[in-house]
């Protein structure tokens, strides 16, 4: 991708001095110029625009999120690019992809090329866009996946997310026809006979709340077919959003194979259980839905032994009326750009399962490869395009929505005391967030 604000940013240089880059112990300094990493050493001398002092904060690659709903077109009341991704540049995102369930459907290169300007001139992040794997998200007919890649956006990544690519035949024709061009299909699985009019996970909570249960084989029975499929055609396969242990032993097992099978988890899954849902609170509904403790144990150790491989946001910004009303009309989903890496901090890293270069490899490198981002997850290193996060993993605070910069507030942190704070970020070297907070992008902030 070309860079976004090109033509409205003048090229600053930093000096970024004292940092720790990833897991290393002894403070490095960091020269960007130019978009580049220019020198990384002990006591650089070298002339810049601006000093940063990191003593204290952690460097990493910029983040990149396989699975965001910017809403744009057709749900600006929600988000807008613009906002989305200045809330993926306050989390430490330099790159997201955008999935396809706007209005009109994300379906044709025309809608993909739209949003994919919009991203560009944003300004903030890249945006990537995601392609719809059917016509109209109606799983009957495949959607113009040849010309969407072939579009300005390269769509490489395509998803029928919100709804599930149910039909088997479908989703063989589209793993087939995606193999051409290393294209991935991500599936949203969610087999729809087995979840209608489910509310929530089943369980004990949801016989003792009397809401309609949405079991973990609904999920796992997609998955199953779905790697049976991706081995069968030789394509690739990408798992949206695991929820279950049982999710987990089909992948590991999928993986042992040898088959080609990514899959994220979402920083919720990875903290909250269906406890939360004896609040009938909407902000904690969120399809798939919150599972229980022991899944919640089960989805860590999978992302710190690298069965799954990526985090994943899923931010799914909704209005207040769709989620200020009564659990069973409320809308499905939670904002999360800015405070994933902080669920990670507190989940992973604080626990001990994984290092920051274990962060970044779920994160930033992975992302990038599942999603074939050139530019994006690579090493620190000279000579490297300067898509840095500088984070503070020592900072704890309290979550705040109305501070956000998505347009929506449905965080379900709201409250909760979570750990570290993204202190800058950087894209091709221009800072897009400093001291914490959005940095001017040609006017746009």
């Amino acid at each position: 991708m070309s860079a976004p604000s090109e033509g409205t940013d003048i090229m600053v240089s930093y000096l970024i001095r004292n940092a720790q880059i990833l897991d290393g112990s002894v403070p490095q300094d960091i020269h960007i110029a130019d978009g580049v990493i220019k020198a990384i050493g002990t006591g650089l001398d070298v002339e810049t625009d601006i000093d940063i002092d990191a003593h204290g904060l952690v460097v990493l690659p910029g983040l990149v999120d396989l699975h965001t709903h910017l809403r744009e077109p057709g749900r600006e009341d929600a988000e807008t690019v613009l906002t989305g991704t200045q809330a993926a540049a306050r989390g430490g995102f330099t790159a997201v992809h955008a999935m396809a369930n706007t209005f009109p459907v994300a379906d044709t290169a025309g809608v993909v090329e739209q949003v994919w300007r919009l991203g560009q001139a944003s300004g903030y992040c890249d945006v990537q866009p995601v392609g719809a794997v059917t016509v109209g998200l109606e799983g009957k007919q495949l959607a113009e996946l040849g010309a969407m890649h072939e579009s300005a956006a390269n769509v490489r990544v395509f998803s029928d997310d919100g709804k599930c690519v149910d039909d088997a035949v479908i989703m063989r024709r589209a793993l087939e026809y995606v193999k051409a061009f290393d294209g991935v299909v991500a599936q949203h699985a969610q087999e729809p006979r087995l979840t209608e009019g489910a509310q929530m996970n089943e369980g004990q909570v949801s016989g003792e709340l009397g809401l309609g249960g949405w079991p973990a084989v609904a999920e796992e029975a997609i998955i199953a077919r779905d790697v049976l499929l991706a081995a069968h055609v030789g394509s690739r396969l990408h798992v949206c959003h695991v929820s279950t242990a049982g999710s987990v032993e089909i992948i590991r097992w999928a993986k042992a194979k040898g088959w080609d099978v990514t899959a994220e988890v979402t920083p919720h899954h990875l903290l909250l259980t269906d406890e939360l849902v004896r609040s009938y609170d909407p902000v904690y509904k969120v399809n798939p839905p919150l599972r229980t403790a022991a899944d919640v144990l089960a989805l860590r150790k999978a992302l710190a032994d690298g069965t799954i491989d990526a985090v994943a946001t899923d931010h799914a910004p909704h209005p207040a009326e769709d989620k200020d009303c009564e659990w069973a009309v409320a809308a499905m989903g939670m904002v999360g750009l800015e405070t994933a890496l902080s669920v990670v901090q507190q989940t992973m890293v604080d626990t001990g399962l994984l290092k920051w270069e274990g962060v970044a490899d779920r994160m930033s490198h992975r992302p990038a490869r599942i999603g074939r981002l050139s530019g994006h997850g690579r090493p620190v290193s000279v000579g490297e395009p300067a898509n840095l996060v500088l984070f503070d993993p020592a900072y704890r605070g309290t979550v705040n929505p109305d501070s956000f910069a998505t347009r929506s507030r449905n965080s379900p942190y709201r409250g909760l005391d979570l750990p570290g704070r993204v202190h800058a970020t950087f894209l091709r070297g221009v800072a897009t967030v400093l001291a914490g907070e959005l940095a001017e992008r040609g006017g746009l902030a």
